[in-house]
């Protein structure tokens, strides 16, 4: 129990770190670009995490380190499409769009009426966010619902990387990989850099390298060890929230009274989803479903 409250707890401050670090990216967009700050990003998480981890690859061997690898990847395609669609459509609307991925991941499989109804909800509260508004980038909502795919990819590999390594060695591994396949596109925004501007893009840099990458992926692999994929589930609703806070904290960026109730209604159509009375604070064991159950989990803990 103790550990379960110590993981939600991390969770939240995780939620928090990012919708701060991606507010403070989203200041240098007009000098880097959106794939710039990725770049940079990805470059600080994997110097951060290496150096705390220190994996030693070779006594792994490549099989266990497959899975990491492979979530490097999944890295890049959602890190590159969100930050498109924040550049386009804002903070608050492109989080609630790529959190589609993760309730999407709480319902496939599942027959449950409720779980249908949560659904069409959190499609109503898509409709909300996009239809009320005209003139709404159409290309930052399709690179919206790419990070979406690329989140619920995460979650379900994320937690075989956790599974199979110790430690912060599957978190050093995805950002060393994702860093490595990001690295063309932190040459070509530091080449074409003012360089006055060099000192405040790095510092920029190292702010959202460490507070979305670096802390919040290692407070997620180090929980999904934990907590069922149905808490964790439950505890990703904070990131619409948070991001729509500290867009318009930081960005200025407000919406409509419609697209926040949009907002709400995806939260709560997840929350709804995840929760499961058997399951919500049960260690990764207790998440997964005994023979003949078709109650969906959203993982069982890495």
């Amino acid at each position: 129990m103790e550990s379960t409250r110590a993981a939600s707890l991390a969770m939240v401050g995780s939620a928090t770190s990012v919708a701060v670090g991606a507010a403070i990216g989203a200041t240098v967009f007009p000098i880097v670009g959106p794939a710039g700050v990725v770049a940079l990003r990805q470059a600080v998480a994997a110097i951060a995490t290496l150096a705390v981890a220190r994996p030693r690859l070779r006594a792994i061997g490549w099989r266990r380190l497959r899975p990491a690898v492979l979530l490097g990847a999944v890295l890049v395609v959602m890190n590159l499409s969100l930050y498109a669609s924040i550049s386009r459509v804002g903070l608050g609307l492109a989080v609630t769009l790529e959190f589609l991925g993760p309730l999407a991941v709480a319902l496939v499989g599942s027959r449950r009426r409720l779980d249908l109804a949560c659904a069409l909800g959190a499609g109503l509260g898509v409709v909300l966010l996009t239809g009320t508004v005209a003139g709404l980038d159409p290309l930052g909502i399709a690179f919206g619902f790419v990070a979406a795919g690329a989140w619920a990819a995460y979650i379900v590999i994320g937690q075989r990387a956790a599974l199979a390594l110790p430690g912060l060695t599957a978190t050093a591994v995805s950002n060393t990989t994702a860093a490595a396949a990001t690295s063309p596109l932190l040459v070509l925004a530091l080449i074409g850099l003012d360089p006055a501007e060099l000192p405040r893009v790095l510092l920029v840099g190292v702010a959202v390298g460490l507070l979305c990458s670096a802390l919040p992926y290692a407070i997620d692999m180090w929980a999904l060890r934990r907590v069922s994929r149905a808490r964790f589930g439950v505890l990703q609703s904070l990131h619409p929230a948070a991001a729509t806070l500290f867009g318009f904290l930081i960005l200025g960026q407000t919406l409509t009274g419609w697209q926040l109730a949009g907002i709400a209604l995806v939260m709560l159509s997840n929350v709804v989803a995840t929760a499961r009375p058997a399951d919500a604070s049960g260690p990764p064991d207790a998440a997964s479903p005994r023979p003949g159950s078709r109650r969906l989990r959203l993982g069982s803990g890495a």
